[in-house]
C-alpha cells in the first residue's frame, strides 16, 4: 500500500538506521531506503519487531510510500553526496513536501539548498542532530532550521523522538534556512573547547599533581557529582578508568596522542572570523588537535629545553586538584560564553532571530555537551534584557570571582612547569581582555596608521583621523 509512511529515512548507516529505529519505536510508520538495498533489508530483518517499517529499493517506491506532505530525512555524508541525493529525490516530490538534511552540513550549503528548493515549491530543513549513535537511537538533541510551515509539519515527529528534560523535548525550531546547522556547528565548536579543557585538566593532574589515570578517574567522578556534572566529565572518568586488556596498562597510555577532527570545529572558527567574533577558546582547541597530529614537528622539538617539575607533597597535590577544578569550571564558562556570542552574532547577521535561551534548553539532554549548568545559561536569557555576555550574568560573574585566584594559579603553574594549557590560558586571557578598561589595540591602530594610513578614531571627538607621519606629523581628518 502506498502513502502509509509518516516519515522516511534514506541513508541507513549507523546514524540513519538508529534514527529510523527511534522513529519506529515511537509508533511512527517509517519508510526506509538505502543506495545499497541489502542494508535496507538488513534493518527490517534485525529490527522489524521494534515498529512498522516500509522498505523501498528504489527512490520512486520510497517517495510513493510517504504520506503527503511527504517528509524525507537524508542521512548521508555532507557535501556532494547530499547534493546528489537531493537531486535524485527532489524531482519525485510535490509542492509542500519537506526534505530534511540530518547530517553535519555547512550552514552556507544549507542556505543555498533551501533557497534553490524553495523556488521549486519544496521545504528544505537543515537539521542538527547531536548525541551520536546512542542519541539517535534513544533521544538526541535536535536543532531543525527551515520555514515555520515546515516545522509545523515536521516538529511533532521530531519532538516525539528527542531527549526530554523536565518533561520538555530537546528540540525546537531554531530559525530560517541555515539556522539549525549553524547552531549545530557552534555546538560542535563548544564541544571541541570543552574536550580540550578537560584534557588539559587531566594533563595537569597527571604531570603536576602526579596522579595516575585510575586516580584521576576517581577525581572526575567526584567532580561529576558537583557543578561540573556533564556527559563529557562522565565519559572522561570512564575512559581514564579503563585498562587495556592486551597490555594491562591504562587505556589512555596506549592510545596514540594525535586527535582527529571532522571539520565542524574548524568551520566554527572560520565563521567566527568572518563575523568578527573572538572564539579564542574554540580556536585553541582546534589548533591543539592540529598540533597533536604533526608527529615529525613534535619529534624534532623533543630536544627543546624545559623546566624541571618538582614533585608535590600529597597535601599540595590535593589542593592543586581543587584549583584545577575551579580553573576548569571558569574556563568552561568562557568557552560557552564565546559560543553564545557567536550564535547571537550569526542570528543578527542572517536575520534568524534565534532564541539563545531555547538553545540552552534543548542542549540540556541528548547532546554531547549536555551539562548541569546549561540550566543556568537558560535562566540567564529568561525574561528581561539578555546579558551582552554570559560572563556578566550575576550567577556566572560570582562563579568567576570565586574561581579566579585558583584559575590564575593553575595557568601560572602550568607556564612555570612547562605543561601546555592553551585552553585554560586563552580563556583567562579573554576574561582579562574583556574586563580591561583599555587595551593595547590603540597602539596597533597607531602602527596601522603609520605604515598604511589606515586612520584611527580618537577618544575625545568624533571622526576618523590620520597623522602625517612622513611629514610634519600633523593630524588631518580622514
Amino acid at each position: 500500500m502506498t502513502g502509509q509512511a509518516q516519515i522516511g529515512v534514506t541513508g541507513l548507516a549507523v546514524m540513519g538506521r538508529n534514527l529510523a529505529r527511534n522513529l519506529a519505536r515511537h509508533g511512527h510508520v517509517v519508510a526506509v531506503h538505502n543506495r545499497t538495498a541489502a542494508r535496507t533489508r538488513q534493518l527490517v530483518e534485525e529490527f522489524g519487531h521494534e515498529g512498522e517499517f516500509v522498505p523501498a529499493e528504489s527512490a520512486a517506491d520510497f517517495v510513493a510510500s510517504l504520506r503527503r506532505p511527504r517528509r524525507l530525512v537524508i542521512m548521508v555524508k555532507a557535501g556532494a553526496a547530499t547534493d546528489a541525493v537531493i537531486e535524485e529525490f527532489a524531482p519525485l516530490l510535490e509542492s509542500g513536501d519537506v526534505i530534511v538534511d540530518g547530517g553535519n552540513a555547512h550552514f552556507e550549503d544549507t542556505r543555498r539548498r533551501e533557497a534553490a528548493l524553495r523556488e521549486r515549491g519544496l521545504h528544505f530543513v537543515g537539521c542538527g542532530i547531536s548525541g551520536g549513535e546512542e542519541g539517535a537511537l534513544n533521544g538526541p538533541s535536535i536543532m531543525p532550521g527551515g520555514s515555520a510551515e515546515s516545522y509545523r509539519s515536521l516538529g511533532p515527529l521530531l519532538e516525539s523522538i528527542a531527549a526530554r528534560v523536565d518533561g520538555e523535548p530537546c528540540c525546537t525550531h531554531i530559525g530560517p534556512d541555515g539556522a539549525g546547522h549553524f547552531v549545530k556547528m557552534v555546538h560542535n565548536g563548544i564541544e571541541y573547547a570543552d574536550m580540550q579543557l578537560i584534557a588539559e585538566a587531566y594533563d595537569l593532574l597527571r604531570r603536576v599533581a602526579g596522579y595516575e589515570p585510575g586516580r584521576i578517574a576517581e577525581v572526575f567522578r567526584t567532580w561529576n557529582r558537583g557543578r561540573l556534572d556533564s556527559y563529557l566529565i562522565e565519559i572522561t572518568a570512564e575512559v581514564l578508568g579503563h585498562t587495556d586488556a592486551a597490555t594491562g596498562r591504562p587505556f589512555v597510555d596506549v592510545v596514540a596522542d594525535a586527535a582527529e577532527q571532522k571539520g565542524t570545529g574548524r568551520w566554527t572558527v572560520q565563521t567566527a572570523l568572518d563575523l568578527g567574533v573572538p572564539v579564542s577558546g574554540i580556536a585553541e582547541a582546534v589548533f591543539a588537535r592540529s598540533l597533536s597530529g604533526h608527529g615529525a614537528l613534535r619529534e624534532a622539538a623533543q630536544q627543546l629545553p624545559g623546566p624541571v617539575r618538582p614533585e608535590l607533597h600529597p597535601d599540595d597535590a590535593a589542593q592543586f586538584a581543587d584549583q584545577v577544578e575551579a580553573a576548569l569550571y571558569a574556563s568552561k564558562i568562557v568557552a560557552y560564553a564565546q559560543g553564545w556570542h557567536q550564535i547571537t552574532a550569526g542570528s543578527a547577521e542572517y536575520g534568524w532571530d534565534i532564541d539563545p535561551g531555547a538553545v540552552a534548553a534543548i542542549w540540556r539532554g541528548g547532546c554531547i555537551i549536555r551539562a548541569r549548568f546549561l540550566d543556568e545559561i537558560r535562566a540567564a536569557y529568561a525574561g528581561g534584557k539578555p546579558p551582552v555576555t554570559l560572563l556578566t550574568d550575576p550567577t556566572f560573574r560570582e562563579a568567576l570571582e570565586r574561581a579566579q585566584n585558583a584559575w590564575r594559579h593553575v595557568v601560572a603553574t602550568a607556564a612555570q612547569l612547562g605543561v601546555p594549557a592553551p585552553g585554560f590560558s586563552a580563556a583567562l586571557a579573554y576574561y582579562d581582555a574583556l574586563r580591561a578598561e583599555r587595551l593595547p589595540a590603540a597602539l596597533v591602530q597607531g602602527q596601522r596608521d603609520y605604515f598604511g594610513a589606515h586612520t584611527y578614531r580618537r577618544t575625545d571627538r568624533e571622526g576618523s583621523f590620520h597623522t602625517l607621519w612622513g611629514q610634519d606629523r600633523s593630524e588631518v581628518e580622514a
